[in-house]
């Protein structure tokens, strides 16, 4: 793959997930900053997450049939701004709550068809897959770090507005990359055929419980590091010592798969995960460990990430692989991420943080069983490749 095409690739995803660096730790308290309790946060938040169960499965469809995965991209960052220009005039939780909706519905077009193109253009390297998604963690770093500083200084109302110039960034990045259609294979069995083998059931199974294990820390990591006195810095510190792991974790990840394999990894990472969700749930006050725990994201994310990535791509033919993404973000963070953003927005104030992030651990464990009885790559592939 030559250098400008891995620059074009790498640059959207420093500038997609800067966006999601600039969210994820800081959007709970924008809408904390309008007087909404936890529950209707965590319902906010998790229009994010739903939007995913519709919305990219809609898109990757019409890549698949159409070819025009580019374009959907494109359009999908255009309209993105777009919508979420509107932001500024609302103060309720009902506007807000469509504004997310809106813009979300096309946000979430734009990166399980990125990744599509991106699989194709590394034509059967994929295992350099990780190489270019570290600089979307980089991105993640940089905003995480910057808006971290600025918002210490500033009021958390001009967070919006740094949002949408990031919005503005990943469509112009859309505007330098090439993409191609691949070869359809008359021979292929169809999506659904291949999707409902058991393995590949129980693999979107553990997906779905993995995001969910996510949902109290993406909606509510920052708010109970806030109410313990970490500043705003420090939090930023915290979600950027996360980052960081994952961009290591991402550098080795060729290393990895090929010495340990997918399974393995996977088993790894999900006890790995269940460690995690304990430390944050039990020990929050101790920095140490929050550390500590932050590293794990490594694992819990970057691992857990780039297998995800590889299995469908592994499960799926060529002419289906839009779907099967799609199928990866809609529902583990579509349905997975929803769920434990609603049940993490009911449960937080009533029972605390402790038992919040100790069913996070909980569900992590259940897919480790999961994938330790079902997941074996090597029995299921698609040979019409």
């Amino acid at each position: 793959m030559q250098l400008n095409t891995y620059s074009r690739l790498s640059g959207f995803y420093f500038f997609y997930f800067s966006l999601l660096g600039a969210m994820v730790p800081y959007w709970s308290l924008y809408l904390k900053s309008f007087g909404f309790n936890a529950e209707t946060i965590g319902g906010l938040m998790a229009i994010l997450m739903a939007s995913r169960i519709v919305a990219p499965n809609i898109w990757g469809w019409l890549a698949d049939r159409t070819g025009e995965r580019l374009r959907i991209v494109r359009y999908g960052a255009f309209f993105t701004c777009l919508i979420f220009i509107l932001i500024f005039w609302q103060e309720g939780a009902w506007g807000i709550a469509l504004v997310m909706a809106g813009f979300s519905f096309f946000w979430n077009a734009v990166l399980p068809q990125f990744e599509v193109l991106t699989l194709t253009h590394l034509k059967g390297r994929e295992e350099l897959y990780s190489r270019i998604r570290l600089w979307g963690s980089v991105g993640f770093i940089a905003a995480v770090m910057g808006i971290g500083w600025l918002l210490d200084l500033v009021s958390i109302r001009w967070l919006p507005g740094m949002m949408l110039g990031l919005m503005v960034m990943i469509w112009i990045s859309s505007l330098f990359v090439e993409g191609k259609a691949p070869a359809r294979n008359s021979n292929e069995s169809g999506f659904m055929q291949q999707l409902l083998r058991p393995q590949v059931v129980v693999f979107f199974l553990i997906c779905l419980l993995i995001q969910f294990s996510h949902g109290p820390y993406y909606t509510f990591y920052s708010v109970l590091m806030d109410s313990l006195g970490y500043s705003r810095t420090e939090i930023g510190l915290l979600w950027s010592v996360g980052v960081v792991a994952e961009v290591l974790i991402f550098i080795l990840m060729p290393r990895l798969i090929g010495g340990l394999g997918l399974r393995k990894l996977m088993i790894i990472s999900l006890l790995l995960s269940v460690l995690r969700w304990l430390l944050i749930g039990l020990i929050p006050e101790n920095l140490s460990l929050m550390l500590f725990a932050q590293t794990l994201h490594a694992v819990s994310f970057g691992v857990l990430h780039v297998v995800g990535i590889a299995l469908v791509h592994h499960y799926f033919s060529p002419s289906n692989h839009g779907q099967g993404q799609a199928m990866f973000s809609s529902f583990g963070f579509g349905v997975g991420g929803a769920l434990g953003a609603l049940c993490s927005g009911m449960m937080w104030e009533n029972l605390g943080a402790a038992a919040t992030f100790s069913v996070a651990a909980i569900a992590v464990l259940i897919a480790a069983l999961c994938a330790t009885i079902w997941i074996k790559p090597e029995n299921c592939a698609v040979t019409n490749r």
